[in-house]
């Protein structure tokens, strides 16, 4: 019996879900009698500051959240934007029958459906509904066989919760005191920083080393085709039986690691000169077999790497985009662990297999793939197309990057049903002796596919941009042992050593779900939240650790070890999977980590208690120096220093004779800060120039070098009141493009200081002044502006000349707008073109809705979609649209007209709990704001 026929019988029953996306699509598969209303993400949770703790709750329990003493007891709070929604989902199941919570079945979905039921006290029947895809045959076989609520699943979100708060809230602080305010701790973000970091270190570590070889064109004196070509390229591998060095046989300081000939490039180019005239042969011919089976369907961390090499996607964007897919009913659930296909989807998958490549392309079973995620955290499916048939992409109706992910998507599991690749790999030596008597063997390497199997549809990336794909061949002459060959072009070439890569946000990715470490489904948030705290920037797609991190993780490393060891965090990550089995309990678990003694009713390990006391390496911070935490030796007595407001190096103690000092570059790799570089810095005009003192006020004139630039200020006498009614400002100006600290004038210090200058009146008696601004010299009348084209002329322009600009026509915006610097692609929220643009504040992103300004770190030439697409969430996050949202209704509440006495009665009382409801928002949010002064300001973040 369907649910619509079901419920014409049964009443009404309410479905929640997380997204209001979601909410739609359902709502159309299940049809009336249901009501199907989003949560819109969790409703309550840990109170994100101690103003929103309850008054009850004092001491450490409202600075955390969690009360420490009596078994970890969570103080759960409503969100404050979550309140009006809360309100409208107990109003609508006041009027339902039986409450369906069909939030995403993962810890999270799961913990979500626990606060809503926990929230709401229902007082109808209660089921929890779950799904995998969102597809009229998956919605309504999940309200036909609905399940309880997993406790267990509920128990181990809970104790991550818990102990993401415990370790942000009482690690952060430490960084605040001895590093800079609003910085912040978290057991994965903390570690995925170090990994950052770390590979930086191996950076400035490594020494490159230079080595030579030899390139051969070797023709076989035959005319070629396309099967078989009438030449190869190969490499030196061996002079006189020893191996020639290769990059791999380097270390990172730029020692040989192994006993192998090192060529330099005169050996090398005597070499090649010596073997000019010499006949070549054919020495050994090695033939394999070639197989290739195809790749798994795709996970969340799989998934996430392979849409980075390809479409250019980071985790974020990519989650982003693969939300919306899973909510339209496109995709199923996005994050899993799984590699598992249900027999619907391999039937799909096989049967398209059949109709798009032929039969000789499918094997005679189906494919397995078994999990190798350690510790899978549930039995979800791959993420793959939805329905029992798949859309090919062309059928979806989907466009932009939805479209390209889709696609992604629907080869990988359609490949991932489809046979083994074939093919033969061959490799050819070849020898010969130089005119010096030195034996000479090159090799050359190819590869020939004779049956491409499910490469037809798909071939994964690699994260290496000169890797060789496994799709791609390179067929060689077909020659036998024994036969001549030519050397028609022996050429030597120069190599160096090149440093670790940095990791990007897919090699990132691998990285951590290689050392288990964190969730997979968390990936995208911790990376964003490195990015975001500046621990971490982007150069085009690498991560680079900022000078700020290197201080953070020294301190972390120094004096919290633990909490940033690898294995450590991989080991709390088994006992959290340990907890959510029921292998073990949640509480005593807690009070190890956090105390550090364990629990009697709790067997410590047989390998020793890995947890500690977090409590008492946070308590005594007096063996912490915060300078020498944030210094970093870079060599000839320059230190590297992270200052509270940013990095500089430093060579001589303050105040002694040869300090020096000068600020570095935010956005600068550490690997590229040398002693060379440093010297440059301090060779720059900083500091503070003694101009002169004005000839007026007696106060002496200087030039610094602040943060927004260059700028001349004066020095008050000592004792002027700097706060209160009678402050005193002292006057400052911006220095013009044209001037330098170091030929800055009094002259012209005073009179950029005089700014703004009266150019004169109009007819109609109203000033006009020439003022400059942030964006440039402009003249002043009323409210009227108008931009000049020089800053010169903010001392130059006359009356008549202002007047004559005055008297043209205002140009509204920017005269003919510019061409885009740049097209980004199709952002996966708005659905609409993003561009680069030039605008008055510098180059920007833009989808036509949101305008975001590039960050220092972003250049127009590098800037990649997903990065585009980041700025512009980051600021829809960011704008006051809730605000707006709010006052809609009341707008419209005029233009209905209650035709009965009822209705106005009911109108007035609503106004009336409208008015308490203000006044008493308005005295919360006072009380709020008083008790939030006495809290700390930042509030560090949590992981997962």
């Amino acid at each position: 019996m369907s649910p619509t026929s079901e419920t014409a019988k049964g009443g009404r029953r309410l479905v929640i879900v997380e997204s209001p996306a979601k909410a739609k699509t359902i709502k159309g598969y299940l049809g009336p009698g249901y009501v199907v209303e989003a949560s819109v993400g969790h409703i309550r949770d840990l109170p994100s500051g101690a103003a929103e703790v309850p008054d009850k709750y004092t001491g450490e329990v409202r600075r955390l959240g969690v009360d420490v003493e009596h078994d970890f007891a969570p103080i759960y709070v409503v969100n404050a934007d979550k309140k009006a929604q809360v309100r409208k989902l107990k109003e609508l199941l006041a009027e339902s029958d039986e409450l369906f919570l069909a939030t995403d079945e993962d810890r999270e979905g799961e913990a979500i459906a626990w606060h809503l039921q926990e929230v709401l006290k229902p007082k109808v029947p209660v089921h929890r509904m779950v799904f995998h895809e969102i597809t009229k045959d998956a919605i309504r076989d999940a309200v036909a066989n609905p399940r309880e609520l997993n406790q267990r699943m509920v128990d181990a979100q809970e104790t991550r919760r818990i102990l993401d708060r415990l370790y942000g809230y009482e690690v952060s602080p430490v960084l605040w005191k001895k590093v800079m305010p609003k910085l912040s701790a978290g057991r994965v973000q903390s570690v995925a920083t170090r990994m950052v970091v770390e590979k930086e270190r191996e950076r400035i570590a490594f020494r490159s080393a230079e080595y030579w070889d030899l390139t051969g064109t070797f023709a076989t004196g035959r005319t070629g085709d396309a099967s078989d070509p009438s030449s190869l390229v190969a490499r030196l591998n061996t002079v006189d039986g020893k191996r020639v060095a290769q990059g791999r046989d380097f270390g990172s300081t730029g020692q040989l690691k192994s006993e192998v000939l090192h060529l330099d490039e005169a050996n090398a180019r005597s070499l090649a000169a010596a073997l000019a005239e010499t006949a070549f042969a054919v020495r050994s011919v090695e033939s394999k077999p070639y197989r290739r089976s195809p790749y798994a369907p795709f996970r969340t961390t799989t998934l996430q790497q392979e849409a980075s090499r390809k479409l250019g996607f980071g985790a974020k964007a990519t989650m982003q985009v693969a939300q919306k897919l899973y909510e339209n009913g496109f995709i199923t659930y996005m994050r899993t662990d799984s590699t598992t296909l249900s027999e619907t989807a391999i039937t799909a998958a096989r049967a398209q297999v059949t109709q798009l490549y032929g039969a000789e392309y499918l094997p005679e079973k189906p494919r397995v793939y078994a999990a190798k995620v350690k510790n899978a955290q549930e039995a979800h499916e791959a993420i793959r197309p939805s329905g029992d048939r798949f859309r090919t992409p062309a059928e979806t109706g989907l466009t932009g990057d939805q479209f390209r992910l889709y696609e992604l998507i629907w080869k990988r599991t359609v490949a991932s049903q489809m046979k083994d690749a074939v093919g033969n790999s061959v490799t050819v030596k070849i020898g010969g002796r130089s005119a010096d008597g030195r034996d000479a063997e090159f090799s050359a390497s190819g590869k020939t596919i004779t049956f491409h199997g499910f490469m037809k549809a798909y071939v994964e990336g690699a994260d290496d941009p000169n890797a060789e794909l496994d799709d791609r061949e390179k067929r060689l002459p077909q020659v036998t042992e024994g036969d001549a060959l030519s050397g028609e072009d022996i050429t030597a070439d120069g190599h160096s050593t090149k440093p670790p890569a940095r990791y990007t946000e897919a090699s990132l990715v691998k990285e951590l779900e290689e050392r288990e470490i964190g969730r997979p489904s968390t990936y995208a948030s911790i990376i964003g939240t490195i990015l975001d705290r500046g621990y971490v920037f982007k150069k085009g797609t690498a991560l680079v650790p900022s000078f700020l991190s290197f201080a953070v993780v020294n301190l972390l490393e120094t004096h919290f070890g633990r909490l940033v060891d690898y294995d450590f965090t991989a080991k709390m990550e088994d006992d959290l999977d340990r907890i959510a089995r029921g292998e073990a309990q949640s509480v005593p678990w807690l009070k190890r980590f956090y105390f550090g003694a364990p629990d009697a009713s709790e067997v410590v390990p047989a390998n020793g208690d890995h947890l500690g006391g977090l409590k008492e390496l946070v308590t005594d911070l007096g063996a912490i120096d915060a300078r020498e935490i944030s210094s970093f030796p870079v060599g000839d007595g320059i230190v590297l220093r992270v200052g509270r407001y940013g990095p500089y190096v430093e060579r001589g103690e303050k105040d002694t004779d040869g300090h020096q000092r000068a600020d570095v570059p935010d956005d600068m790799a550490p690997d590229e800060l040398t002693t060379e570089y440093a010297e440059e810095l301090f060779a720059k005009p900083s500091g503070e120039f003694e101009l002169g003192k004005d000839p007026v006020s007696g106060n002496e004139i200087v030039a610094k070098d602040g943060r927004y630039g260059p700028y001349v200020t004066e020095i008050l006498p000592e004792g002027t009141p700097k706060t209160g009614k009678n402050a005193v400002k002292p006057r400052t100006a911006s220095l013009f493009q044209s001037m330098t600290l170091d030929t800055v004038t009094l002259e012209d210090a005073l009179k950029l200081m005089s700014l703004p200058r009266v150019v004169g009146v109009d007819a109609d008696g109203v000033e006009i002044t020439a003022q400059n601004g942030r964006y440039g010299p402009y003249l002043k009348k009323g409210t009227d502006s108008r931009s000049l084209e020089t800053e010169g002329q903010l001392f130059s322009i006359t009356l008549d000349e202002s007047l004559a600009i005055y008297a043209q026509p205002k140009q509204r915006g920017r005269a003919a707008a510019k061409p885009p610097l740049k097209e980004l692609g199709t952002d996966p929220v708005s659905e609409k073109p993003v561009v680069v643009k030039d605008g008055r504040f510098g180059p920007y992103v833009t989808d036509g809705e949101t305008n975001a300004t590039l960050r220092r770190d972003d250049d127009v030439e590098t800037i990649t979609p997903e990065r585009g697409y980041e700025l512009l969430a980051e600021k829809r996050e960011k704008s006051p649209a809730k605000k707006t949202a709010k006052k809609a209704p009341a707008k419209k509440a005029p233009a209905k007209k209650a035709p009965a006495k009822k209705a106005t009665a009911a109108k007035k009382t609503t106004a009336a709990k409208k008015t308490t409801a203000t006044k008493k928002t308005a005295a919360a949010k006072t009380t709020a704001k008083k008790t939030t002064a006495k809290t700390t300001a930042a509030t560090p973040a949590s992981d997962d």
